[in-house]
């Protein structure tokens, strides 16, 4: 099974390079003010040019609104959407009808109860992100290097397509796989070395641990 891989909330040309380099399927670009690894977006717009036929290039927006999302939509011409706030199923359906393009719904995960948020966007949105709670006071949604017990994914309907993310990094990914074996993982602070800092060596080996995890898997 083709696994999906995101480096997310880059900001340099020599993270997004290290990131295609390594072969990531998915490259995303974070429009939330407060967040250390904001992008404006006319800059992501020229980020996202090396992407172009080599990694599918994802706006992660924050219950933004529809002028923000016109210019970002505008500036940097994403390949896919991620909706990372509070937005409902309707909020969903209005975002894809107006932009024609896929988006992905993150929600928060801390126990197996969570999981019953995804029924409402099943036929909605095209694709869940699983991030882990963030801790309280956070004014962050994500990309606070925290994960959550992957097992409770063993829990998903058959069919639920998902990217795993929170906490994620070179020395835990095995687990992750071993415990969830998701179709797809995104990593952000992982491999940071400070909030917002895309280190180009921990991306390389975020995708060496990476091969490494699914060879003993395979094995």
């Amino acid at each position: 099974m083709a696994l999906d891989i995101k480096i997310c909330g880059l900001k340099t040309d020599k993270a997004l390079a290290a990131a295609l380099a390594g072969g990531a399927s998915h490259v995303g670009f974070i429009f939330f003010a407060k967040s250390p690894r904001y992008v404006e977006p006319a800059e992501a717009g020229r980020l996202r040019e090396a992407a172009r036929g080599k990694a599918k290039a994802v706006a992660v927006t924050v219950d933004a609104s529809d002028a923000f999302l016109d210019d970002i939509v505008e500036k940097m011409q994403p390949d896919m959407l991620q909706l990372h706030g509070a937005e409902s199923p309707e909020r969903v359906a209005e975002v894809k009808a107006r932009y024609g393009l896929p988006v992905m719904k993150a929600l928060p995960v801390s126990e197996a109860a969570d999981l019953g948020r995804v029924k409402p966007f099943i036929g909605i949105a095209d694709r869940f992100l699983f991030d882990a709670k963030p801790p309280k006071g956070s004014e962050l949604p994500g990309g606070n290097g925290l994960a959550f017990d992957w097992r409770i994914l063993a829990g998903l309907d058959a069919g639920v397509d998902y990217m795993l993310s929170g906490g994620l990094n070179a020395g835990n990914i095995g687990d992750a796989f071993r415990l969830a074996n998701p179709p797809g993982i995104d990593v952000s602070s992982g491999v940071e070395s400070a909030p917002g800092v895309k280190e180009p060596a921990l991306i390389e080996q975020f995708f060496r641990a990476v091969g490494a995890a699914r060879d003993n898997r395979a094995a």
